[in-house]
């Protein structure tokens, strides 16, 4: 039997995009590629497509149990994950994608141009060098542990801002080191957990 495309992957969690979306999923899939062996700003392994097409499965599937937000600041984002993959799966969303790597933001603000994204908003600085700003969803992937992405972003954030952190095998641990109350671990795999931080009595 053959692998599940991406589409029927997100088909069976019941997100459905249309076209657009697979097309521009497609398009960065490509460019990563190509920026990706000349400037050499992520691993081979990660340049593989199948590699590539997980890390974007990985990227969205929190839209499957996310509540709505009409903005988001991506901390760390990287080769675009999860922040602009978050962006072309919502257009209509202001996203903040914020890399303080300089080849990095080059990628990103080429793939912004490249797919027409108007609701994009690279910065390259640090997190905590940016202005104060209210976001309603905060997300970070592989980017320090949660107590510090949470006193990082606390100038960026309100009581009604939420926080999607996508961590590894020691999240129960970060959870515990920060001293959540309003929280919620959705697990996939051994070594994928989403830490979906709620709005409210955050501590």
């Amino acid at each position: 039997m053959n692998n599940p495309t991406l589409k029927q992957k997100l088909s069976s969690i019941n997100l459905n995009f249309d076209d657009i979306f697979y097309q521009r999923c497609e398009t960065f899939s490509s460019l990563l590629q190509e920026w990706g062996a000349v400037h050499n700003f992520t691993s081979f392994k990660a340049l593989k497509p199948d590699i590539i097409e997980e890390n974007i499965y990985d990227s969205i599937y929190p839209l499957s149990f996310l509540n709505p937000f009409e903005s988001f600041a991506d901390i760390g984002t990287g080769a675009g994950y999860p922040g602009m993959l978050l962006a072309i799966a919502k257009p209509d969303t202001k996203a903040t994608l914020i890399e303080p790597k300089a080849k990095r933001v080059a990628f990103l603000n080429f793939v912004k141009n490249t797919l027409n994204l108007d609701n994009v908003e690279i910065i390259s600085k640090r997190v905590q060098e940016i202005k104060p700003a209210n976001y309603d969803l905060i997300t970070s992937r592989a980017v320090t542990n949660t107590s510090l992405l949470l006193s990082l972003t606390s100038h960026i954030s309100s009581a009604n801002s939420e926080y999607l952190f996508y961590k590894g095998s020691l999240c129960q641990e970060e959870v515990e080191d920060a001293k959540l109350k309003n929280y919620q671990i959705i697990n996939t795999t051994q070594y994928r957990n989403y830490l979906y931080i709620k709005r409210e009595g955050l501590f």
